[in-house]
């Protein structure tokens, strides 16, 4: 006897995305039975977006993702199963049809892991950058988020099956301001660690293994050459960043930050670490 269908809602969390929105949602909406997006306080048109393609919108002052996401599960009653994109990630047909595949074949177990293909999309270069497995289709019981996961922490571990399907992701056009927000979360993540009492590592040798990994493991510079390579170290410096800023959090500096996280103040949270994030260049 063959497993009952697959009841799917599908979630976006964003704010000014209305460059990659619309992508995203035409995924979301070809995939699930139910779509909703949480805004976060757009002000870019990302809210006339959504009502044109037929999601219902949920507006929320940001509190980090795991308020975002929360909110969104709590908006999808009744669906068996959850499946979320960032607002610059989208889904290629093939992806569209496996997923669907999926639904009506029924699901078993609390966790679907995807892979996504991170696209660096460079002027006059465009090249994939690397590719992971990560958990984006998840059982309605199991999305267990809360409001202490203010960056991108995972779910709990669970049972996990892999579905051949790729997200999509416009993962860097302007590195600049890739930068920016990867400084603003090693800040919350360095914040988080400490009040979980992680243990600090030296920063350098963190960086050095990231960029490795994604040079030559995950192949960006063979596919992207120079700027491959480039790229990698870039991106491997939020992995120094975040136990630099603990290192500071322990020498007493961000104490304002600490406790506003501690005692659960998140807009005030975010609100300091937009304005004070810049001070340690």
């Amino acid at each position: 006897m063959s497993a009952a269908p697959v009841r799917l809602g599908g979630f976006v969390i964003h704010g000014d995305a209305a460059s990659t929105l619309g992508d995203c949602l035409d995924a979301l909406r070809a995939t699930c039975d139910e779509v909703v997006a949480v805004d976060s306080g757009s002000t870019d048109g990302s809210a006339a977006l959504v009502e044109s393609r037929g999601a219902r919108r949920v507006a929320l002052p940001w509190r980090g993702y795991g308020a975002a996401r929360a909110a969104a599960a709590a908006a999808l009653p009744g669906c068996d199963y959850l499946f979320f994109l960032d607002s610059d990630e989208y889904l290629e047909p093939a992806a569209v049809e496996a997923i669907r595949a999926w639904k009506r074949e029924g699901a078993r177990t609390p966790h679907v892991r995807l892979v996504r293909r991170d696209w660096a999309e460079l002027p006059g270069h465009r090249f994939l950058f690397r590719e992971e497995r990560h958990v984006r289709l998840v059982q309605a019981g199991a999305a267990r988020w809360e409001p202490r996961m203010v960056v991108h922490e995972a779910l709990a571990r669970a049972e996990a099956a892999d579905l051949p399907a790729h997200v999509e992701h416009r993962f860097v056009s302007a590195p600049e301001l890739r930068q920016e927000k990867e400084d603003r979360y090693a800040l919350l993540w360095a914040l988080r660690a400490r009040l979980e009492g992680r243990r600090r590592k030296p920063a350098f040798p963190q960086r050095l293994a990231h960029a490795l990994r994604n040079a030559v493991l995950k192949g960006a510079a063979l596919r992207g050459g120079l700027d491959g390579l480039a790229l990698s170290w870039r991106v491997a410096r939020y992995h120094a960043e975040k136990y630099r800023r603990l290192a500071e959090i322990e020498r007493g500096e961000w104490a304002e930050e600490l406790a506003a996280l501690r005692e659960g103040r998140l807009e005030e949270l975010f609100a300091r670490v937009a304005r004070l994030e810049s001070r340690h260049p």
